[in-house]
């Protein structure tokens, strides 16, 4: 069993027809079940092409209706991405990852707006995606450094996912699924949505969970773990600001009023029973020495 995803997603690219999209798409068709797993594209200016014989159509709707699509991934360019993601709620789809980075926080919150009572589950923005190793993988993360396990990786950083699980491998501790949620402010599953998902995955006996300063959102998880959580879960915050003159890459790591700090979040994580790491090289060891 896995979370979200699984070798039974059919899954359509939005932006297609860019370099980012076919790269990606190309990628992930080649991984595992990819091949029988993407079976369409979007793009309304090409309606009736294909991109290696996966079919382009011209809206979400008409690709589901299609191709029974249930899954989407978005690459298309941050102008245009919220309104990607409005297309594929309005079709219901099952779930919408979307990796595009830069999108207007006011763009966002609109679409969070709509995104209100309906079906569909949002990850990301300006997120790697996510992967259920040996069976698919819809993003941009790199396939050959997983293996199916038992351990769920969900994280802020999409660099600290590919670090966290590539010290996971090194101890042989595969994954059951790895979520990257993004770290934009206005975004759409949290740490605590996936606990929570993780807590019913009968194939998940433990949990690592990368954070980073900005916000209360791992905060709100760790009170949720304690009063919750039936498996053990290790934590890690990211916290290392940037250089002079350089900004922070996610533009949800914002420090208000002396909260959210990485100090305060693994403070609340440690009372809530979440075991922590404040060295980023001993994610992997932590979570073994749980197990």
């Amino acid at each position: 069993m896995s979370i979200l995803i699984n070798r039974n997603s059919r899954v359509m690219t939005q932006g297609i027809t860019g370099k980012t999209g076919q790269f990606h798409t190309r990628m992930c068709r080649d991984y595992a079940n990819g091949k029988e797993c993407f079976v369409a594209g979007v793009n309304p200016r090409k309606p009736g092409e294909d991109f290696e014989g996966i079919p382009v159509y011209a809206s979400v709707k008409e690709a589901k209706q299609q191709t029974g699509a249930n899954v989407s991934v978005i690459y298309v360019p941050p102008p245009f991405a919220a309104a990607a993601i409005d297309e594929a709620v309005e079709a219901e789809l099952d779930l919408v990852i979307c990796i595009t980075e830069g999108i207007p926080v006011r763009d966002m919150i609109r679409t969070r707006d709509k995104m209100k009572g309906k079906k569909t589950r949002l990850i990301g923005p300006n997120c790697p995606g996510i992967i259920t190793p040996d069976e698919l993988k819809i993003g941009i993360m790199p396939g050959y450094i997983h293996k199916k396990g038992r351990i769920g990786v969900v994280s802020r950083s999409g660099t600290l996912t590919y670090e966290a699980v590539a010290q996971l491998m090194a101890l042989g501790l595969g994954q059951s699924t790895c979520i990257g949620i993004g770290g934009d402010p206005v975004n759409g599953l949290k740490h605590l949505d996936v606990l929570q998902l993780f807590n019913d995955d009968d194939e998940t006996d433990a949990v690592l969970m990368v954070g980073e300063i900005g916000g209360s959102d791992e905060e709100d998880c760790a009170r949720w773990v304690k009063d919750n959580m039936r498996k053990p879960v290790t934590g890690f915050i990211a916290g290392v600001t940037a250089p002079p003159g350089k900004r922070m890459g996610h533009a949800g790591a914002i420090i208000s009023g002396g909260k959210g700090t990485a100090q305060e979040k693994l403070d609340v994580m440690e009372s809530c029973g979440i075991k922590v790491t404040r060295n980023p090289a001993e994610m992997g060891k932590l979570l073994k020495s749980v197990l």
